[in-house]
């Protein structure tokens, strides 16, 4: 199944048209034509099965036929992960977290962050093409840079986690996640958080934890925990 992104539709909706842009690729690129099945989702749960009516490159027109809301997780998953020197890194956790299942991503700014500027219109299209391919229903919500600092300030509820790399008294992640609970896991930069950045981790509530007995890329260890996490969660 082909699926395709229309953040605008709702479930009250008969009908409605793509923008131009994804005009021009249904019928232009994928050649599609009146009366072909469109599968369309708005990122919020919701599959509709449409029909084309008017196949314009510039205002393909479908009519909805069918309409199902694919079950939500029963916990949420924020990563808050520190943006990686190179983009692409960062582009391919974005794509595989995803794909595995992820309901919140925040880049966070650390002391030893080599990368401070983060473009997020380009990430936000990378999560979008990965919910389409892996045929996901839900687009996970990307909030916009924020520093460390101000991040710890957020309250946040459910189980607390901060992954780093000190010789410290550390969990192990996977033994310390409970089934169904809302999880937050601090992922730092390539240098690591700073012992000040850990410190005020703890005080307020983090939990410090390991995610495996290899030291990992900031991108790995994303991926790491975020499979975890959804692991914890199946059947």
């Amino acid at each position: 199944m082909q699926l395709f992104y229309t953040p605008s539709l709702d479930d009250s909706m008969a009908s409605f048209v793509f923008d131009k842009e994804e005009s021009k690729h249904i019928i232009k690129v994928l050649r599609k034509k009146e009366g072909d099945i469109l599968h369309v989702t708005n990122g919020l749960g919701f599959l509709f099965s449409t029909e084309i009516t008017i196949a314009s490159d510039s205002k393909c027109t479908v009519k909805i036929n069918a309409v199902e809301k694919q079950a939500a997780p029963k916990y949420h998953l924020h990563l808050a992960v520190a943006p990686t020197k190179m983009n692409e890194r960062y582009e391919w956790f974005l794509e595989k977290a995803t794909e595995i299942g992820i309901q919140e991503i925040t880049p966070i700014i650390c002391e030893h962050s080599e990368r401070k500027i983060i473009k997020t219109e380009r990430f936000q299209k990378i999560l979008e093409s990965a919910m389409k391919q892996s045929l996901h229903y839900y687009l996970p919500k990307l909030n916009e840079p924020i520093s460390y600092k101000d991040f710890i300030a957020q309250k946040k509820e459910g189980q607390l986690f901060i992954a780093h790399c000190e010789e410290t008294n550390k969990k192990s992640l996977k033994n310390e996640l409970k089934p169904t609970a809302d999880v937050t896991v601090l992922i730092g930069p390539e240098g690591d958080f700073s012992t000040k950045e850990i410190e005020l981790a703890l005080a307020n509530q983090y939990i410090p934890v390991s995610l495996g007995h290899t030291r990992l890329r900031t991108e790995t260890a994303a991926i790491v925990a975020c499979h975890s996490v959804v692991f914890t969660n199946e059947n």
